[in-house]
């Protein structure tokens, strides 16, 4: 039988073996794999602090370019779309640059009518019949071309036309329509909360710049990036419309619009507008619109043309 004295003996000698263990490790440490390990940890150290430097370097080179954008925008800007009225509609992923865009279309002496937020909510799928109910309604009691609206069942491309129809310049012939009209279309939506409007729009607009994002990404991401896409085909309509996006990963609007071979030829894009840079190329891009009814293609992704645009002199 195993007895008392057994277990102290045997729990003595794995402790013993631990002890000359810790002490034998120790002293090979102390030797070359200790100066091993330092020489490892003192170059991860230097490369860390190298890149670290690299970040830095890079990071004040952007705040340089971005500076350098602010300024060439002062000197190319001014004058450049005096007298001509822009509409800016912003889709809810393109709300954080829109300010900067607005700068730079105020700065080249635009006359922006007013602001069109579209919320979350006209873009959801969900609200599809309740928004085709809507621009019915909404159109009733004013004279907006109600029988010309698309038929097709689908509640933001509906209701996108009749936007675009109260919003902006109806072709020549065509019965304008009042400021009344107008009110009380944008009253509907705006009192149904689809969309906000930031100013009183009085008078209807000759372009459009729409704001977009990145793509979405939930489980109704494909039916609402095909809503947006909807959005800008029916404001398509003064062959003045820029796409000031973020990005062109697949799935987003400029992405889209780059890849459909009708709407490249009238919407221009701009894939980088969340940059100062790219909200300078905005406004000269619907300055290229505007002056030689023109699209083009803009920016650092996907299927852009060029930086910027080529300007006649």
């Amino acid at each position: 039988m195993i007895n008392f004295r057994y277990h102290v003996v045997s729990l003595t000698a794995v402790f013993l073996a631990l002890a000359i263990g810790l002490v034998v490790g120790t002293a090979a440490l102390n030797g070359p794999v200790a100066d091993s390990l330092k020489e490892h940890v003192d170059a991860l150290s230097k490369a860390n602090q190298q890149m670290r430097q690299t970040v830095q370097s890079m990071e004040r080179e952007l705040e340089l370019e971005e500076e350098f954008a602010a300024e060439m925008a002062q000197i190319t800007l001014p004058g450049t779309l005096t007298g001509k009225r822009v509409l800016v509609l912003t889709t809810p992923t393109g709300r954080d640059h829109a300010e900067g865009v607005i700068k730079m279309l105020q700065l080249a002496g635009a006359d922006i009518p007013g602001r069109i937020d579209l919320q979350d909510k006209f873009i959801n799928p969900e609200n599809n019949n309740n928004l085709l109910e809507l621009a019915v309604t909404a159109a009733r009691p004013t004279g907006a071309p109600t029988a010309n609206l698309p038929g097709n069942g689908h509640g933001v491309e509906t209701s996108s036309a009749l936007l675009a129809t109260v919003l902006l310049d109806q072709p020549a012939g065509s019965e304008p329509v009042t400021e009344a009209d107008r009110r009380a279309v944008l009253a509907a939506y705006s009192n149904a909360n689809y969309l906000s409007i930031a100013d009183r729009i009085t008078t209807a607009a000759e372009a459009v710049v729409v704001v977009s994002g990145l793509p979405y990404v939930d489980k109704d991401s494909a039916k609402k990036d095909e809503s947006v896409v909807k959005i800008a085909e029916q404001f398509d309509r003064t062959g003045g419309i820029v796409v000031a996006g973020n990005g062109s990963a697949n799935g987003n609007l400029v992405a889209f619009v780059r890849g459909d071979a009708v709407l490249a030829q009238t919407i221009s894009t701009i894939d980088n507008a969340n940059t100062v840079q790219g909200q300078l190329v905005t406004t000269l891009a619907l300055v290229q619109q505007l002056t030689e009814r023109k699209a083009g293609h803009y920016g650092v992704g996907d299927n852009a043309a060029s930086l910027v645009p080529r300007l006649p002199q």
